[in-house]
């Protein structure tokens, strides 16, 4: 391994975290959501925005800055992890002020949601629209979200359970919001925690300089 390598690790790659591809997914649902449902002369609007659009820069950038300085994204990552608890907050005040109960995560049409795996905005319109419909098909049947977990327990919902034809769009994309937030809070959480204790064992840059400087000198 050469000396550049061991002073700079690898680093960035963000585009393979799952925080970040949620967090990327929660910022296009928070600008279409903004638009379509929050005042455009709303302070609340912009800074649901910019809080959504921190998340995700701030995951990147911490990535990218690992190279050279673990504090800087160990720092980062927490910017990331605080902007989208304020998101959250905000999705939740939008459901209170509207007097509309927040779901728990075992709500039929959170699991329904969870099951379709939506990686783009086009996925979640296309689960609100199915909601809206009341999840019938052509022939008016009930029908079924399937899907496997990792460990390959069956994931199948009976989308008859709790249809949401009554239900606002945007009650739906709220809670959507909600739920990917909670799994994104989840992993910047472990990853806060990893980076803690990577920094705390290894150290960062100026640690890995003095030790090549010190084995150049011994040679």
């Amino acid at each position: 391994m050469s000396e550049r390598e061991t002073l700079i690790p690898k680093h960035g790659g963000y585009r393979k975290l799952k925080s970040f591809q949620i967090a990327q997914l929660v910022y296009d649902i928070t600008v279409r959501f903004c638009d379509l449902y929050v005042d455009k002369f709303s302070r609340t609007r912009d800074q649901m925005v910019q809080a959504a659009r921190s998340g995700v820069q701030n995951i990147a950038e911490g990535s990218q800055a690992s190279g050279t300085s673990k504090k800087t994204e160990l720092k980062l990552t927490n910017v990331a992890r605080a902007s989208l608890e304020e998101l959250r907050l905000d999705y939740e005040d939008f459901l209170r002020q509207r007097g509309v109960a927040l779901w728990a995560p075992e709500h039929p049409a959170l699991k329904r949601f969870k099951a379709k795996r939506c990686a783009t905005v086009d996925d979640v319109r296309a689960w609100v629209e199915e909601e809206r419909l009341g999840n019938k098909d052509g022939h008016g049947q009930a029908r079924t979200n399937t899907g496997k977990t990792k460990t390959g327990r069956d994931m199948s919902v009976n989308v008859s359970d709790s249809p949401c034809e009554s239900v606002q769009s945007s009650v739906l994309v709220a809670n959507a919001a909600l739920s990917l937030l909670n799994l994104c809070c989840y992993f910047l959480d472990r990853q806060l925690t990893a980076q803690a204790g990577a920094f705390e064992q290894e150290g960062g840059f100026t640690e890995r300089l003095y030790k090549i400087r010190t084995s150049r000198r011994k040679q």
